[in-house]
């Protein structure tokens, strides 16, 4: 396993693939670089795939506060170890949330987007305080069990899928969520900065969504200027890329596509 040391970290990440367009895949709350399996499988052979674990998820550990800004830091700090100078992010939820911030903070490295069930948005009061409940009981030395079960259900909600990933968060240091939690319940509001925005972006969002709803999505679609499509997902929730990569991989594909003769 690959251990990039940059901004104080030890990244653990996977490059593989082609010598094409790079790809580089940020997952969300909770997972970890492995969501991505399906969309690396379907891209390697045309494309470079980079995948990694974020602080405090999968192999990377997190030492103390951080926000994701300092996330799109790191994103960009990996590019910079392995030497590529431009790359496509593709971020689902709190993924998307640091590649939005990678391309406000480095327009020159971003040479596009596709956001996977994530916004630009803060949550509401009441959300908020629901996530705190979730957390502060995932951080104890209870048993996961019915919330375990939820949580799956919010991010997956297909049953194979949510057994799988119910083990391995039950097998993980689940206290080790502390400071990515925090990243994730204090982040900023960027709505405003999202005209500032220039790159290409694919938006990818799953019909069933609870956690972020579509209609979110839709809002942001009409506020990027270069918004190159809303890729709706019938039946899928939060995590659409693992649970319909039927549908997710050919809308990226044609999207890169697209990219690709523009160069």
């Amino acid at each position: 396993m690959p251990i990039a040391n940059i901004n104080g970290q030890s990244i653990a990440y996977d490059d593989t693939g082609g010598e094409g367009m790079v790809l580089l895949f940020c997952h969300g709350f909770l997972m970890d670089r492995s969501m991505f399996d399906a969309q690396i499988e379907f891209f390697r052979d045309d494309f470079r795939c980079v995948s990694w674990d974020e602080r405090g998820f999968g192999e990377t550990p997190a030492e103390a506060s951080f926000t994701y800004w300092d996330s799109a830091d790191d994103a960009v700090a990996l590019m910079d170890h392995l030497g590529i100078d431009k790359a496509v992010l593709l971020g689902m939820s709190q993924g998307g949330f640091l590649a939005l911030r990678a391309a406000l903070r480095y327009p020159e490295r971003v040479q596009a987007l596709v956001l996977i069930d994530s916004g630009v948005h803060i949550d509401p009061a009441q959300v908020t305080a629901g996530y705190q409940q979730m957390i502060s009981h995932w951080m104890s030395e209870e048993p996961l069990g019915e919330v375990g079960v939820q949580v799956a259900k919010l991010i997956i909600n297909e049953a194979e899928l949510s057994r799988k990933w119910i083990d391995i968060w039950e097998s993980r240091d689940r206290y080790s969520i502390k400071y990515p939690a925090e990243a994730l319940l204090t982040r900023d509001d960027i709505t405003h900065r999202v005209a500032e925005i220039e790159c290409p972006v694919l938006i990818v969002h799953g019909e069933e969504d609870q956690s972020i709803t579509i209609d979110r999505a839709e809002l942001l679609s009409g506020q990027i200027s270069d918004c190159r499509g809303l890729l709706r997902v019938p039946g899928a929730a939060h995590a659409s890329n693992m649970t319909h990569p039927e549908i997710v991989n050919p809308g990226i594909a044609a999207f890169l596509q697209a990219l690709a003769l523009e160069e």
